[in-house]
């Protein structure tokens, strides 16, 4: 099976680091797993070794869904489509770990969706996923750091996110021009209530489109009395987006809904 280029395949080899990222999943036979671009099923003949209660598969292409079926037979259930329409019915024994080797071009994008999701917390337990190691660190960077961003806000709000390991390139076929990271990330217990996700992406993105001015811009953009709402914050104007706490982002994200 050739990759194709245009869903972003790049298909994970090794047999150790297969093994070493189905181990970060701590899967019990009782589990229900689900993985996202199984592509020749490398790391899903890894999963079927621990026997989990279920394992789902979505794969969009339709030659490799038929590939995997003549590979695994009934041993895994396949689900022939898009991750980014079908990641809400999910309607399986919950909660689910997700595990994914996840294509570069929409891997923000698979993220964000599941972050989407109302009572994360009760429908999926872990994520294992594969990322471009540039985003990965976006993803779990803290602030007053270069990474720290939009993603790492939407993110953190909602998950508790690690590296675990950088993958060098030759380790994929085709091999990428960059470097991979797999990250473990897992739904936090306690999650602040917001009324709409679009919201604290609204306002991420005033703050960080101009990332190194002063937050007073973005404030003044968002209240037309900023000055009160930031004195009640105690949040001072002169600071950077990078500066400002995953917590800030979302008090401001609450007076802005209110």
């Amino acid at each position: 099976m050739r990759p194709k280029k245009s869903l972003g395949q790049n298909f994970l080899n090794d047999s150790n680091l297969l093994k070493k990222i189905v181990d970060i999943g701590k899967i019990s036979k009782e589990d229900t797993i689900l993985e996202i671009g199984p592509g020749t099923g490398n790391l899903t003949n890894e999963l079927i070794k621990k026997k989990p209660k279920n394992l789902f598969v979505v794969e969009k292409d339709n030659n490799l869904s038929k590939f995997l079926h003549r590979r695994f037979g009934n041993k895994i259930k396949i689900l022939n489509k898009d991750i980014l329409t079908c990641y809400k019915n999910f309607n399986y024994e919950m909660p689910i770990k997700v595990f994914g080797n996840l294509p570069y071009n929409i891997s923000t994008k698979i993220l964000t969706s599941f972050i989407n999701i109302e009572n994360l917390n009760k429908k999926f337990k872990k994520f294992i996923f594969i990322f471009q190691k540039e985003v990965a660190d976006r993803i779990i960077a803290d602030e007053n750091s270069k990474n720290y961003g939009r993603l790492s806000i939407l993110t953190s709000w909602k998950l508790s996110g690690q590296k675990i390991l950088d993958i060098d390139p030759k380790y994929f076929s085709p091999k990428p021009k960059v470097w991979s990271s797999i990250i473990l990330l897992e739904p936090k217990i306690r999650i602040e209530n917001l009324k709409k996700t679009k919201n604290l992406e609204h306002i991420t993105n005033i703050f960080f489109n101009q990332r190194r001015k002063m937050i007073r811009k973005p404030m003044k953009q968002l209240f037309s009395n900023y000055k009160d709402v930031a004195e009640n914050l105690n949040l001072d104007l002169d600071l950077r987006p990078q500066n400002v706490s995953v917590e800030k982002y979302l008090e401001i994200c609450r007076i802005y809904e209110n």
